[in-house]
């Protein structure tokens, strides 16, 4: 099927032929839809955490930082650009129709982080038309730049952008003991730079206020883990030069720069998720009990393990902690080895939130090969029409706040690559320079990618939940 041009392609990109074949075995089965059992909710699957153990979990960590025993790292994905956050504002340019959001920004352009740029600028405010050209244009380019590098948030010394706010929120709760807060950030090559000049300009300014040292740290989705294109025929699809048409898989292939980071505790949260100082507490507060949970699960999990390998475990203990503590119903003959497979994973501890009617995957009971049932993050186009209702019976959804464990009990880093589901990608209807194509994207990042880890939901109050999808969410309370 492929030429020796295409292999020699491949393997400039890092791709190997064997991937590509299943890829495209994949266009032509398509993939199954998960096989739910039911949504997870409060006492089934969700467990709630008051004020009152938040604060105890979080002593837990403040005090294993403060002995040094804890690696911890902030993990960012911020490669994808803000288009869609101004599709509003794009709209108005081409049609020339004043919406309800442009119209919005127009009349409250002055309660926006970014308005001091525009005015140094030059910018005739009584102008719609030059107003929305020098936000997404002409002026500030926010409409090709990345998310991390817009300004969300007013403060007496100015604008902050989404980038500097972890890095506040790194200072608050990343710092362990006398090491540096390690903040990574996954980027798109062409922003680089922007975003290592915003680091080197601003952090020295959050180190100092509190009395922090970072390690900032950068890497891009990397082209090896490219999916090919097809055309509506299931045929590989080839750009004008003739070569293959490669696209980047989704956020699903960030998994793989995950698995490259070396820490004890890893920190996750979209870059767009963010709020102003003055409403971090609950944020700091629950990222802290998150991980002091965490810390707490992981020391159980590795004395159940120990306690398998030295012969003196209890299985009844350990099926008891299993079912209980950690997210998973054995099927029902389980022998030591299946109950050591089990415990022996990475683990999750993941924030859900009340649904209010935010877009989101969300917390699901999943129907196992073997007869198991695990916790799962599900998205609606994972799952079968035939039960769609099931969405509108889930109480939660994922606001990717999540708090992961990614070594054994021997201190080893797991390969997480080992624990994605592969059937758990999805295929999507796109278009290039006016050619339909069918993409495809791997299992996503806190979806099929940790389908196989240890997943424990815990509700985090909706104060900790801020995303700005479009620029009408720059004007809700929790940005201003």
């Amino acid at each position: 099927m492929f030429t020796p041009n295409d292999l020699d392609y491949m393997s400039s990109k890092g791709i190997v032929p064997d991937k590509v074949e299943r890829q495209l075995d994949n266009f032509q089965k398509g993939f199954p839809y998960l096989p739910i059992d039911r949504p997870a909710v409060i006492g089934d699957g969700i467990k709630p955490l008051s004020p009152e153990y938040a604060m105890e979990f979080a002593s837990k960590y403040d005090k294993r930082c403060a002995q040094g025993k804890v690696q911890s790292i902030k993990f960012v994905p911020a490669s994808g650009a803000a288009t869609r956050m101004f599709k509003d504002l794009y709209d108005f340019i081409n049609t020339g129709q004043l919406n309800p959001a442009t119209e919005q920004v127009v009349l409250g352009i002055r309660h926006l982080a970014f308005y001091e740029d525009l005015q140094e600028l030059g910018i005739d405010f009584p102008d719609p038309h030059k107003i929305v050209d020098a936000v997404v244009n002409t002026g500030l380019v926010y409409g090709t730049q990345p998310k991390g590098l817009v300004k969300f948030h007013n403060y007496p010394e100015g604008g902050r952008t989404a980038l500097e706010e972890h890095l506040v929120e790194g200072a608050l709760y990343g710092m362990c003991g006398n090491n540096p807060v390690k903040i990574h950030f996954t980027v798109s090559p062409e922003h680089m730079e922007g975003f290592c000049s915003v680091v080197e300009h601003k952090a020295k300014q959050y180190q100092d206020k509190y009395g922090v040292r970072y390690e900032i740290t950068y890497s891009v989705q990397e082209s090896s883990t490219d999916t090919i294109a097809v055309d509506m025929n299931n045929q590989p699809l080839r750009y004008s030069d003739g070569n293959l048409a490669f696209r980047p898989a989704g956020h699903g292939a960030l998994i793989e720069n995950l698995n490259n980071l070396d820490a004890d505790i890893i920190f996750i949260k979209t870059v767009d998720n963010v709020v102003p100082d003055h409403l971090k507490a609950d944020t700091v507060l629950y990222k802290k009990a998150l991980a002091g949970l965490v810390l707490d699960l992981q020391e159980k999990i590795f004395a159940h393990v120990n306690a398998i390998d030295s012969g003196d475990a209890d299985p009844g203990d350990i099926i008891s902690f299993i079912e209980c503590e950690i997210g998973y119903r054995l099927p029902k003959s389980t022998s030591y080895e299946q109950l050591r497979s089990v415990l022996d994973r990475p683990l999750r501890v993941c924030g859900m939130v009340r649904n209010e009617g935010e877009p989101g995957g969300g917390p699901f009971w999943v129907n196992n090969d073997d007869g198991s049932k695990s916790l799962q993050i599900a998205e609606s186009s994972q799952i079968l029409p035939d039960q769609q209702y099931l969405i509108k019976q889930a109480t939660h959804f994922n606001p990717v706040d999540l708090v992961c464990a990614v070594k054994d009990y021997r201190g080893r880093k797991f390969d997480l690559e080992q624990f994605v589901d592969l059937r758990t990608g999805f295929i999507s209807k796109k278009s290039k320079d006016g050619v339909e194509l069918k993409a495809q994207e791997l299992p996503g990042l806190w979806n099929g990618a940790m389908a196989n880890w240890n997943t424990v939901f815990i509700e985090v109050p909706i104060s900790t939940f801020a995303p700005v999808k479009t620029i009408s969410d720059l004007f809700r309370d929790q940005h201003t």
